[in-house]
């Protein structure tokens, strides 16, 4: 807790302002999905939606213990809930078909994902699979039964993206403007920063290391990332789920980044006495990495009516192909993936995105020397 603190010192974050107008209407008695509800982002959109009232809450994931772990946490603290517990793979078109059917939702909070940067450098047919095709499959289902909000949870790593997950993350953005425009319906994107404290994040890494004595591990000197808590992330996502027509990518103000030395070094200096034994080592960038995060660069921002959600009017979708060649892309890109192509893969990225730009170490394969 005290690491924790001491990283909140560092953030610059305005105080969060709530609005809920707009949210009991589009949550109380109706049916709510969170998929990836096991995971940190997952987990707390279920948590802060409850208490708009939802008539169902569907909990879908693929990881049986997380989906049990926080749905054992619902039923403990709201018995009066009702709650679906669904265990699923978004990849399984038919699967993510028939749950829709079965369970009608009204608005649907896509947080499922691969969000690992350089395990995904590793691994883009899982990416593509994950990231671009459960997208895919959920927006269809989405579509097809009915569904009138769906809420993609996307990352700053999608803005002139640098590697497997961004890329991934901006075509799945894609693919939910585009059905937005087909369909009239509230379809929206939301990208955020780094999330503290999130499973796999660089703070828990810390948090493992300092536990073990050290060293801790830092990639260059001068990287910096956004960061904000699971709890902020949540709140504005919530608040962005109210805004626009469809087909908005929003953007949280996340206030200045932080250098990740600057996180080690707090992290270190808040664990106690002995805290001079612990090092701070510099490992190098890995593929897939960047020094800064270019989250305002893409195209003009605009303010909403909440003062921590920005909405991009343009850059973002202006490459967007015409709903036949972004078909035909899609379907190019997921056989690529089930064929493990991986030049192919890439190539068919950077057509549905021309913005991307891969690094071409992610050609290496599988087989490659681990730096957490």
């Amino acid at each position: 807790m005290k690491q924790l603190d001491a990283i909140k010192k560092l953030l610059s974050n305005q105080p969060l302002l709530g609005n809920e107008d707009g949210l009991h209407e589009s949550i109380e008695g109706r049916a709510i999905m969170v998929t990836g509800a096991g995971g940190s982002i997952g987990s707390e959109l279920c948590r802060q939606i409850i208490p708009y009232k939802p008539g169902l809450l569907i909990l879908l994931g693929h990881g049986e213990h997380s989906i049990f772990t926080i749905a054992s946490e619902l039923s403990a603290r709201h018995p009066e809930l009702r709650c679906a517990r669904v265990i699923a793979n978004v990849q399984d078109r038919k699967r993510i078909k028939n749950i829709f059917a079965e369970t009608r939702p009204d608005a649907v909070f896509h947080a499922a994902a691969h969000k690992h940067v350089p395990l995904m450098e590793e691994n883009i047919g899982e990416a593509i699979l994950n990231n671009v095709l459960g997208t895919q499959n959920t927006v269809r289902a989405a579509i097809e039964s009915g569904t009138q909000t769906f809420v993609f949870v996307s990352t700053d790593k999608a803005v002139n993206p640098v590697s497997v997950m961004g890329a991934t993350k901006r075509v799945a953005e894609v693919i939910v403007g585009d059905a937005a425009r087909k369909t009239g319906r509230h379809f929206l994107s939301v990208r955020f920063g780094n999330v503290i404290g999130s499973r796999g994040s660089v703070i828990s890494t810390f948090q493992e290391q300092i536990a073990r004595g050290g060293p801790l591990t830092v990639t260059h000197p001068d990287m910096e990332r956004y960061f904000m808590s699971t709890h902020d992330a949540v709140h504005l996502v919530l608040q962005a789920s109210k805004l626009g027509q469809g087909g908005e990518v929003f953007v949280f103000d996340m206030g200045q980044p932080v250098k990740i030395v600057d996180i080690a070094q707090a992290m270190i200096e808040s664990h106690g006495p002995h805290t001079g034994k612990i090092e701070i080592v510099f490992t190098g960038t890995r593929p897939g990495e960047r020094l800064a995060e270019e989250i305002f660069r893409d195209g003009k921002y605009e303010a909403t009516e909440h003062p921590r959600v920005l909405v991009l009017r343009n850059g973002s979708h202006s490459s967007v192909q015409r709903p036949a060649l972004l078909r035909a892309n899609l379907r190019s890109l997921i056989e690529a993936a089930r064929r493990d192509d991986r030049g192919r893969m890439r190539s068919v990225l950077k057509e549905i995105a021309p913005e991307t730009s891969l690094s071409e170490n992610g050609e290496r394969g599988m087989i490659a020397g681990v730096a957490i």
